[in-house]
């Protein structure tokens, strides 16, 4: 069916909504895609409707193609489940609780590994049934405190989740591998730029864990690349650790006064002044720097984390956040901020500017009483003989060559600092470079957690039961509509590849003959017979100029003109993205079009 201007269901805007940050927001909005109904959540209009069904379209042709079979859930969930697995406490303010008339618990459903696993177990009970591949495209809630960017980050979101299920680890690598080559065709098809990234399981937990990045400068993922090939996600990178060094002729470490010295700015200008070495000046990069952290756990419990890190060093949250569940008694989500004077009351050793290590040792070292309850962490290049320059838990002091593995110890290692450009690869391809990205999708080893949790086991070969091992793969729907306005877009609006534009051809009737109408109706029959998709502006009292920009603004990748060429035999027919026009005869206009458009 043509989209007439006239009675389609769009009104442009001229000027940008005053909430909107990025091109895709501002550009989805104004060409009369979508519309604001609260913050983060947005009513999608006809022509959003049918970009989002063609990438949904593109999405189920893969699944369909690799033997995933498609379900629906509901969007309203109980509980129960999130309470077997513990996600009802973990996820804490992330997402909508609610309650019926009864008083029953419900929630608007984040991720619905859950329901998936219990769908499987209520059906499947022999590994005969096995390999199995599950997806939905589903509307997902998330109370995110800060929703942004329009469609990038919102409180009401579509994904399509899937999951795979196997009787062993073979059959999960097998799906995993399978789900990786689908996405990559997804992403192709969608026209997105994608870099695949090593990253974190996080909250989902399991093994291997994968994100599929578009890179842009907007992004709100920072991702690494090297020269030979290595990518990763920011809190994924691994440090390239040092050797252990021979510590038995160091000399002993010694306390010195240090005054106003709560910086390591200020201990390595004193540092200089009243305890120079020969050769080489002290610098940041030999002090070890204690960071006081507050982890909120799932629950309701504040831990209290000391971190060493070298000096030089700035701490990432976002990458102690990813990797220090491996230190924590609970999984899940957590929150995570610096310490606060209420905390440091509560552990007197923690003297704030001169923090020094051995916090959590049975046998405290250079005078901290060792409060109870903390775990320290470090960085992984502090390694047993490297000496530092660090607090001695006491005002005013600091202890100079103090060494690794021999004055002090630590209860596990952690990522913890800023990854910098330049840092060498972990796998040894190369010095790293900085680039940020969209996530655009996610895929899980999810292995045996949420199966653990509910139960989900089968009958093996041997007439055992045996756990069912599981994947999750996401991609954001939602999320690749506004990626691609952001990466098709110039100054006049939008330039959607065709794979996703709401049509094929914009014919425009510039003019008020009744012939130019005429003409142009006549077009976009035959255009629409052809089997092209068209939007055709037959608004009689409307300008040339407000209708070539509102052709400009939607952005369908091909602009049919027909004014006063007409008169002989011509009309102009130009490509949105190259901008480049032609004229071309009435006759041969339909095929021009096919052919641009690769039909």
């Amino acid at each position: 069916m043509i989209l007439r201007l006239s009675t389609l269901f769009l009104r442009t805007l001229r000027e940008d909504p005053v909430d909107a940050e990025v091109a895709s927001h501002k550009l989805l909005i104004r060409a009369g895609y979508i519309r604001r109904a609260a913050p983060g959540i947005y009513t999608w209009l006809p022509l959003g409707l049918r970009v989002l069904r063609k990438v949904e379209d593109i999405i189920r042709e893969e699944m369909t193609a690799i033997g995933a079979q498609e379900v629906h859930f509901p969007a309203l969930l109980p509980k129960e489940p999130y309470e077997a697995t513990n996600r009802w406490t973990e996820y804490g303010d992330g997402i909508f609780r609610l309650q019926d008339r009864k008083g029953a618990d419900y929630l608007l459903a984040p991720t619905h590994e859950e329901m998936f696993t219990l769908l499987v177990k209520d059906l499947y009970s022999s590994y005969k049934d096995l390999p199995l591949s599950i997806y939905q495209i589903q509307n997902k809630y998330r109370d995110e405190a800060r929703p942004r960017a329009g469609l990038l980050r919102g409180r009401e979101f579509i994904m399509k989740d899937s999951y795979s299920f196997d009787i062993d680890d073979a059959g999960l690598e097998a799906s995993y591998q399978a789900h990786r080559a689908a996405y990559l065709r997804i992403f192709d098809r969608l026209g997105l730029d994608i870099v695949p990234v090593t990253a974190t399981a996080g909250a989902m937990g399991g093994s291997k864990s994968e994100e599929f990045l578009h890179p842009t400068p907007i992004g709100e993922d920072t991702y690494v690349r090297s020269a030979g090939g290595y990518t990763a996600n920011v809190e994924a990178v691994t440090t390239v650790v040092p050797d252990e060094i021979d510590f038995t002729s160091a000399p002993a470490a010694r306390v010195l006064d240090t005054p106003d010295t709560p910086t390591i700015d200020t201990l390595v200008e004193a540092a200089n002044r009243i305890a120079p070495r020969d050769g080489q000046p002290w610098t940041a990069a030999d002090t070890l720097k204690n960071v006081v952290l507050a982890v909120d756990l799932p629950t309701g419990e504040r831990q209290i984390v000391v971190i060493g890190v070298p000096g030089d060093r700035a701490v990432d949250l976002k990458r102690i956040e990813a990797n220090i569940g491996a230190h924590l008694p609970i999984g899940g989500e957590i929150g995570l901020e610096a310490a606060n004077e209420a905390d440091l009351k509560k552990n007197p050793g923690l003297i704030k500017g001169y923090i020094g290590p051995g916090l959590s040792l049975d046998e405290p070292v250079l005078g901290t009483d060792g409060s109870a309850g903390l775990l320290y962490l470090v960085d992984p290049r502090i390694v047993s003989g490297t000496s530092w320059i660090t607090g001695a838990n006491e005002g005013g002091k600091h202890v100079f060559g103090l060494v690794a593995g021999r004055d002090f110890g630590w209860d596990g290692t952690i990522e913890a600092v800023e990854v910098r450009e330049g840092d060498e690869a972990p796998d040894g391809s190369g010095p790293l470079e900085a680039a940020r990205g969209i996530e655009m999708g996610h895929i899980f080893q999810l292995g045996r957690k949420y199966a653990e949790a509910l139960d989900l086991k089968v009958l093996d070969q041997n007439g055992k039961l045996a756990v069912v091992t599981m994947g999750s793969y996401g991609v954001g729907v939602t999320r690749a509509v506004a990626a691609l306005a952001e990466s098709n877009h110039d100054e006049r609006g939008l330039t959607w590849p065709r794979a996703v534009a709401p049509a094929d051809v914009h014919v425009v009737a510039v003019g008020r003959g009744e012939e130019i109408f005429a003409a142009a109706q006549q077009l976009s029959q035959d255009l629409e017979a052809a089997g092209l998709d068209v939007i055709y502006d037959d608004r009689p009292k409307v300008s040339p100029g407000v209708k070539f920009g509102d052709a400009e603004l939607v952005g369908a990748p091909t602009i049919l003109a027909v004014g006063r060429g007409l008169v002989d035999g011509v009309v102009e027919i130009k490509d949105r993205v190259s901008g480049s026009a032609e004229n071309v005869a009435v006759a041969d206009a339909v095929q021009y079009v096919l052919t641009a458009a690769g039909k």
